[in-house]
């Protein structure tokens, strides 16, 4: 079958170590500029015209520049990634080996969350006082996703929204589950074709992938930059009084999700897949970053494959087919996130969980963190549905509105790093990867 020369392997992609370097340093500066803002000018005109006009909008448009490719880059990677497969049989096996990887994760994840919640009870350390002041401040927006709360959608609804009525239309939109389940549908129809017939079609397709990855090394160089800018606007919103007032609850889930990324998922990569952990984490540390300051696996994803393909020389059917994946359904960060604050809250309001109760709870954050859209803030009205169902009030959702653009970066830094141990699992069971180092 003949097929287009990837790009990227005939001349190495920017961003080495001095590039990883500039962008951690990019995260260090950009956050302390921030906090030192909003301790000595969170009132000035000039800092909110500054955070408006300049910072801001610089921000999002290096954001956008990674979004753009994200749609064009899923179908053309997933797509090749089955074809590249050979056989249709091994589309099953990957993908059964995929989903379990996924759920197992982020049921461990939610798990943790839940256990910490019960032995450090972060609710009942809140005030009433600091409960109604929060809750006053933040109503307002916690009105304004009571509209997309009431449209999320679970069970059966999710499985329906999947299948695009119009897959034209579900680019446009950004639905990525519905490109998905098209660019599966569409891999495997091609892979079922003789290979003189698909192969005009896949020679587009990988022409495409690697266009795309030569736009993400353009952008990619200009991360140290967009990084400074959109920490730096975060910080300086951000508002220590609030991380102080729900201090013990930021702890919680800051620690879970630290657990999980350090020493969980390392553990799964090393006893399921063969890797190192230290080499793990070192060979993370770009993902970890991307994700951290754009708060979405959707934006990071163009990272993700480069990585993989790059670093941990996975196979490029087995990584262009779990990344994509996981950037939308494999949630452990979005998971624990949901099962903590449901616990919290319903502390918070002298909601009594009870044993199967809370199991309950990790059953459905780990099937809502599926539905998830990887983009920021993208947890909060599923997590609204989950309240509500536990007899937790939605509204509550106010109280924890204030940082969660700062949990949100740390859930979705989670989140990629189980990307990256999903797809070293799949490689070892469905291709016989071993890894390098």
């Amino acid at each position: 079958m003949p097929s287009a020369e990837p790009l990227h392997d005939q001349e190495p992609l920017p961003i080495r170590e001095a590039g990883t370097r500039a962008i951690f340093a990019a995260l260090a500066v950009g956050a302390a500029a921030g906090i030192l803002a909003n301790v000595t000018v969170a009132d000035s005109p000039t800092l909110d015209w500054t955070l408006r006009n300049v910072t801001d909008p610089l921000g999002r448009i290096w954001l956008r520049s990674l979004v753009m490719v994200v749609v064009p880059l899923v179908l053309a990677s997933l797509s090749v990634g089955i074809v590249g497969l050979g056989d249709i049989k091994r589309l099953g096996r990957m993908g059964g080996y995929t989903m379990t990887f996924f759920l197992g994760a982020t049921a461990v994840s939610t798990t943790l969350g839940l256990v910490l919640v019960n032995l450090l009870h972060p609710g009942a350390a809140l005030a009433r006082e600091t409960r109604d002041r929060l809750m006053a401040t933040y109503a307002g927006d916690a009105r304004s996703m009571t509209t997309a709360a009431g449209g999320a959608k679970l069970g059966m609804n999710l499985l329906v929204e999947i299948v695009p009525a119009n897959p034209l239309g579900a680019m446009a939109e950004g639905n990525m589950l519905s490109v998905i389940f098209f660019a599966v549908v569409l891999g495997a129809a091609l892979l079922s074709l003789p290979a003189p017939r698909r192969a005009p079609l896949v020679g587009v397709l990988e022409a495409l992938n690697d266009a795309m990855i030569v736009v993400i090394a353009f952008v990619m160089r200009l991360a140290p930059l967009g990084v400074f800018f959109l920490l730096f606007g975060v910080m300086a919103r951000f508002g220590l009084d609030v991380l102080r007032s729900l201090a013990l609850y930021v702890v919680v889930v800051v620690t879970g999700l630290a657990a999980h990324a350090l020493v969980v998922l390392p553990a799964m990569a090393k006893v399921f897949a063969g890797v190192r952990p230290l080499a793990f984490l070192r060979r993370s540390r770009v993902v970890w970053a991307t994700a951290f300051s754009t708060s979405s696996s959707s934006a990071t994803l163009p990272t993700t494959l480069r990585v993989l393909e790059r670093d941990f020389a996975i196979p490029r059917e087995v990584s262009g087919f779990v990344a994509p994946l996981g950037a939308t359904m494999n949630m452990n960060g979005t998971a624990l996130f949901e099962g903590v604050t449901a616990l919290f809250l319903a502390q918070v309001f002298g909601v009594e969980l009870n044993l199967s109760a809370q199991v309950g709870v990790v059953l459905l954050a780990t099937i809502s963190a599926i539905g998830v859209a990887g983009v920021p803030g993208g947890s909060i009205p599923l997590l609204m549905v989950l309240l509500s169902t536990f007899g937790v009030p939605p509204a509550g959702i106010a109280i924890i509105l204030g940082i969660d653009r700062l949990l949100d970066m740390c859930r979705s830094s989670v989140n990629v790093v189980g990307d990256l141990a999903a797809a070293a699992f799949v490689a070892r069971r469905v291709s016989g990867w071993r890894d390098r180092a």
